[in-house]
């Protein structure tokens, strides 16, 4: 039984959206109904991601790794959807490092590419929603903000700091009935994995106790959920989806 999510006729950009999680998320989203706006550096890829989308989704060539990038594309998206009620915050990890390969100049680049430029999206679509009083923003980042990754410093230390920009934020804009919640994947069957760990992971290798990967559509009808009316109370939240991979208390 299909459950009505509320979102029909609500607008969205999911940045990162022409592959991946960004990708199984806009889809999520346009099947509840919303207007997406998806982004990709590759034209030709978001044009055939825009097509499976379906509903009109429009594609924007763009790169979202620089504060002018992000900017760029949600100048143009809400140009598009004329406001955005839902923002999906998404891009590529940074390169694999450890402490001794990794330089201070690696940290800036990251930093810039996957905490400054989500800010900067962040400050556009925001003001919006509190203009509207209503608005979702949902950011994937990763399980490493639990438990930091073996050589994926970068990521660790990146995704980190975005986790704790939005979790203030989610507390500040509450009341104007905007909730700003990040959710945080283990391994999912994307190119993303395929490049850190093989064409075939290995579910027991990588100890992931539900025994399979993730699949991307799983995870993309978690957002929407997010994104739902029914999840309007759940805000400044960080939702692991890993099948149990991660084994923390909290």
């Amino acid at each position: 039984m299909f459950m009505d999510l509320g979102l029909s006729g609500r607008t969205a950009v999911v940045s990162g959206g022409s592959a991946g999680l960004g990708f199984a998320t806009a889809r999520s989203l346009v099947t509840a109904g919303v207007r997406v706006v998806i982004c990709g550096r590759d034209a030709k890829r978001l044009t055939d991601a825009a097509a499976k989308i379906g509903n009109s989704c429009i594609g924007i060539v763009g790169d979202v790794s620089s504060v002018a990038g992000g900017e760029t594309f949600i100048n143009q998206a809400t140009a598009a959807l004329g406001h955005i009620d839902i923002a999906v915050l998404n891009g590529g990890g940074p390169p694999a490092g450890n402490f001794a390969s990794t330089s201070v100049a690696n940290y800036e680049t990251a930093v810039q590419n996957g905490l400054l430029s989500m800010i900067a999206m962040t400050k556009l679509v925001v003001p919006q929603m509190q203009s509207r009083k209503w608005g979702r923003v949902v950011a994937i980042t990763s399980i490493s903000v639990r438990q930091p990754i073996a050589n994926l410093i970068l990521s660790n230390t990146m995704r980190a700091g975005l986790t704790g920009f939005l979790k203030t934020v989610a507390r500040e804009v509450a009341s104007d009935c905007v909730t700003i919640n990040t959710v945080q994947p283990g391994t999912h069957a994307t190119d993303r994995i395929t490049q850190l760990y093989g064409a075939t992971p290995d579910a027991k290798a990588l100890d992931i106790p539900a025994g399979v990967i993730g699949d991307p559509k799983d995870f993309g009808d978690v957002v929407a959920f997010l994104c739902s009316e029914s999840a309007k109370f759940i805000t400044g939240a960080n939702l692991q989806v890993d099948g149990g991979q991660y084994s923390g208390l909290i």
